[in-house]
């Protein structure tokens, strides 16, 4: 499918750093990159995972203090007896419904907090891709700088979708327990699962573009949903390779374990290195680049004096081409007129060997008189002074140092005939 993707040509999100190129294919040079650099993806991790401590403390509480105490009080104390056991009936799965409105409430808010986290360290592992290696603290809170907006938006997109995934996944238990319509509550919360997945890799490539080019609010949803669109079985099969550690956390039992730990030094950063080396791909393929972008972005490291030779040596290079299309062979050397009769005499249909050489011997001559002409008149006026002229320029182009030392005139594009 052709993608029309706007206004990422020349945009690209790297202001501190100049982009490489891939000396191999992609997910080659992505493992070269995590193999090498593996200490830093792990620093990172562990900087994101300090970030998502408030929404684990809020899940945590939740399920371990919340709930719990209320499995301890009231009418779901076991060591209470008849007639202290009334209808308990729903009863569990409204408290749950409203335990978990205010608690994934709060975990929509915590995801303010995680993302201060995961925008800096999308920004540092993209400029490692990029770049194969280049990491450094400065980098890592400038990431947060320019892509925190860009990565709180879809992190509040899709946390709101899987608030409701469960605040609906509640109220069907409650309709089910309480003998409602069943199929309704079943119903709608499928769709708001399949709504939820949907928003969940629309958010994905929200964050991408988000996090690696410049664009526009409105540029910003309309390319993620082209990219999205444009891509979709690619996109699903990479989200579910991305996502690995999540597999591996809903497993339960040992892998469970594992799991913890591998979040902690490697998860989140696992996730962001799969999903930056995809969507860069993408990128690749479909976003064209911009070389005066890049030229001004690797010139922008360049210190003045620098630039300034840069521009006398394209002055001087410019003035070279313009010196040698300007000389004209018809005005720098003199040509002998056109003769009233034919120089060379053109054989009949039918020829002999004589006719030949007899037009060889007049092509002889009249080269010979052509040489002979140009000599006699090299030195007239009008073709002295053209070729002195150039020669003049040649010379100042050749070197911009005169005799005793003194500086001689530049010559650029603009003044080569003055």
């Amino acid at each position: 499918m052709a993608l029309k993707v706007d206004n990422l040509e020349g945009n690209e999100l790297a202001d501190d750093y100049i982009r490489k190129s891939v000396p191999q294919g992609r997910w080659a040079d992505a493992w070269d990159v995590f193999k090498s650099n593996f200490l830093k993806f792990v620093l990172l991790n562990l900087v994101v995972f300090v970030t998502f401590v408030p929404g684990i403390a809020v899940m945590f509480i939740r399920s371990n203090y919340y709930l719990a105490s209320l499995g301890l009080t009231g009418p779901f104390n076991p060591s209470l007896g008849y007639p202290f056991n009334p209808d308990t009936v729903g009863l569990s799965e409204s408290i749950t419904l409203s335990a978990d409105i205010l608690f994934y409430s709060l975990l929509i808010a915590a995801g303010f907090i995680a993302s201060i986290g995961i925008s800096g360290a999308a920004y540092s592992i993209k400029k490692i891709l990029n770049t194969h290696g280049e990491c450094t603290v400065k980098g890592f809170f400038h990431g947060i700088k320019v892509c925190y907006f860009t990565t709180v938006l879809p992190v509040t997109l899709f946390m709101t979708f899987f608030f409701c995934t469960t605040i609906v996944g509640d109220w069907m238990n409650l309709v089910i327990v309480t003998g409602g319509n069943k199929a309704a509550a079943i119903t709608a919360y499928v769709f708001v699962i399949i709504a939820t997945v949907l928003v969940g890799l629309f958010s994905g490539w929200l964050f991408a573009v988000g996090t690696g080019y410049k664009v526009k609010f409105t540029q910003l949803f309309k390319n993620a949903f082209v990219l999205l669109v444009g891509t979709p079985l690619q996109t699903v099969l990479m989200a579910g390779f991305t996502l690995i550690p999540v597999w591996l956390f809903m497993i339960g039992g040992l892998i469970r374990t594992i799991s913890y730990v591998l979040f902690v030094f490697l998860g989140f950063s696992f996730i962001l290195l799969s999903w930056t080396a995809y969507t860069q791909w993408v990128f690749d393929m479909f976003v064209t680049p911009n070389l005066k972008a890049a030229a001004q972005a690797e010139n922008s490291v360049k210190t003045e004096k620098q630039l300034a030779q840069e521009r006398a040596e394209e002055q001087r290079r410019t003035a070279m081409e313009l010196l040698a299309a300007g000389r004209s062979e018809l005005i720098a050397r003199p040509i002998m007129p056109i003769a009233s009769e034919p120089a060379v005499r053109i054989p009949a249909m039918t020829f002999t060997r004589t006719d030949i050489n007899a037009a060889a011997s007049d092509r002889a001559k009249l080269t010979a008189d052509v040489t002979a002409y140009e000599q006699a008149h090299i030195n007239d006026p009008v073709y002295a002074e053209y070729n002195k002229l150039f020669a003049e320029r040649e010379r100042a182009l050749q070197s911009e140092t005169g005799k005793k030392g003194k500086k001689a005139k530049k010559i650029s594009a603009d003044n080569l005939l003055k």
